[in-house]
């Protein structure tokens, strides 16, 4: 799969129509923009409409209180940084693990909510449209591939959240109660099983390019088998995705020759990306609009790029400033410092002061390192309109194939498949192979996936979260979900995580 590179004039229609950002976790029809109940009648305002559903997939990577700035931050990899202690209360406090309902920002809940939502609606209107049943069947594949990776990604993040499956409105929206994690995680399955059929193998990037597939859906569902403890079920499904390992698999997929090309701005939707999001500089986000759904930069890019930056001499990447985000600590760069993968990974910037190559402002938590994979260059600054440092277009990866090989060896644990799938993503590399073990799997999606915020979510499923981040405040039954916001609690029937107020 390859995801979201749709026309913008589709984006903004769908934004107008199904409203942008608000700190609800529903969308209520109707909000005096749209009738929902004459909407939905042709094929063109279903497409605009699921486009819009896919919106939500951008807090990966887009706005200040991205997905993986965010879990980088609570990670044993990475500080959260900045221009110091307040700089982000909620991403400064999941760092130190002393996140309160006061203090955790809650996008993370609305956003995800909102993308719920819009999928709710969407699956409900389409089949009364006049539109070919085929592509019905695909849009409504699409919808529930999207509101179950929503409710995935709320499900880890809170755990204890309410299940709805059907467009709220004025005199249900106070209504909800949270289900049991089992229930979500039982409707996450059935959608993604329902949507896998609709799905076509493969799409047309140049004119389809961000769309899901069935490889895509089959990932997250391998994925959330994982999560779930599910590991037969979860090598099953991921085997359908990897194919052989280190070859093309069914969908055309492929492990990219050099790990340093995931990286390349221009390299959009190439043959290892499964999930894709994708960012643009078109929309020319700005500060007036930053973060509330409308804006399509990759704010991760100025986010992590070093304050004050400057170049000095030729041995010097050509870097625009940033913010200082997203500090790699000592740990990971001891732990990947021989790793051929390091490079693409990390950037000293330290040394290339000592050096007297470059020099910058060290920020909060400063190492003197620096989160390469995600670091603009100076050539990939916005030069029309809109805030320069809001419109880098770095697409993210929320699944790709490294990924799911590394999934699938776990799941199986052992014997000559789990071997080839670990020993494809070393040999890419140029590694030797190591025998297949939990332990060298873990170091293995440590190295290869730095700082792409999975690291947070892995610790807490190993059950190694309280070890690794015992220098960090981390409290055992409390800090592996955060808790619930504020704002959502009140007139409503939902209760606070345990352990927090």
């Amino acid at each position: 799969m390859k995801t979201k590179n749709f026309k913008y004039i589709y984006i903004a229609l769908a934004m107008a129509a199904l409203g942008s950002c608000s700190e609800d976790f529903v969308t209520i029809d109707p909000q005096g923009k749209f009738d929902t109940s004459t909407y939905f009648s042709n094929e063109s305002e279903c497409y605009a409409a699921l486009i819009g559903t896919y919106d939500p997939i951008r807090k990966n990577t887009g706005g200040f209180e991205n997905l993986v700035a965010m879990l980088n931050a609570g990670s044993d990899d990475f500080y959260a940084g900045g221009g110091g202690p307040t700089d982000g209360t909620g991403i400064q406090n999941f760092s130190t693990h002393s996140l309160s309902s006061i203090l955790v920002p809650g996008s993370y809940w609305s956003d995800h909510y909102q993308g719920v939502s819009r999928a709710n609606i969407l699956i409900e209107k389409i089949p009364a449209a006049t539109m070919d049943a085929n592509k019905k069947t695909r849009f409504i594949a699409e919808a529930k591939t999207l509101r179950a990776l929503y409710y995935f990604n709320l499900v880890r993040l809170f755990k204890n959240i309410p299940l709805i499956l059907e467009p709220l409105n004025t005199g249900t929206i106070y209504s909800p109660e949270q289900a049991t994690p089992a229930a979500v995680y039982a409707q996450i399955e059935k959608d993604l099983l329902e949507a896998i059929p609709g799905l076509p193998n493969t799409i047309d990037v140049a004119t389809e390019g961000g769309r899901f597939n069935k490889g895509a859906a089959q990932a997250l569902l391998g994925k959330v088998y994982l999560f779930e403890g599910k590991k037969p079920e979860a090598a099953a499904v991921l085997a359908q995705v990897n194919g052989t390992p280190g070859a093309a698999n069914q969908y055309g997929n492929k492990l990219l020759a050099k790990f340093s090309d995931l990286w390349v701005v221009a390299n959009k939707f190439n043959s290892e990306s499964l999930i894709e999001v994708s960012h643009s500089s078109a929309g020319n986000s700005n500060w007036d609009f930053w973060g509330s759904g409308r804006d399509e930069g990759n704010s991760l890019n100025v986010m992590v790029g070093p304050r004050g930056y400057s170049k000095k001499g030729s041995n010097a990447p050509d870097l625009p400033a940033g913010w200082s985000f997203s500090v790699p600590t000592q740990k990971l760069y001891d732990f990947m410092k021989n790793d051929p993968r390091f490079a693409a990974t990390i950037l000293d910037v330290k040394a290339l002061k000592t050096a007297g190559e470059a020099d910058y402002i060290g920020g909060y938590q400063d190492t003197g390192y620096f989160l390469n994979k995600f670091l603009p260059r100076t050539a990939d600054v916005r030069t029309g309109g809109g805030a320069a440092e809001l419109n880098y277009k770095q697409d993210s990866y929320i699944i790709r194939l490294a990924d799911t090989y590394l999934m699938e060896a776990e799941a199986l644990g052992s014997g000559p498949r789990a071997q080839a799938l670990l020993d494809a993503v070393r040999a890419r590399v140029g590694l030797a192979s190591v025998p297949v073990t939990l332990d060298a799997i873990k170091a293995e999606r440590r190295m290869e996936l730095a700082g792409e915020g999975h690291r947070f979510f892995d610790l807490v499923r190993w059950g190694d979260a309280a070890a690794a981040l015992s220098d960090r405040g981390f409290n055992a039954g409390t800090d592996e979900i955060f808790p619930i916001p504020y704002t959502e609690l009140n007139g409503t029937k939902l209760k606070q995580n345990p352990n927090y107020q």
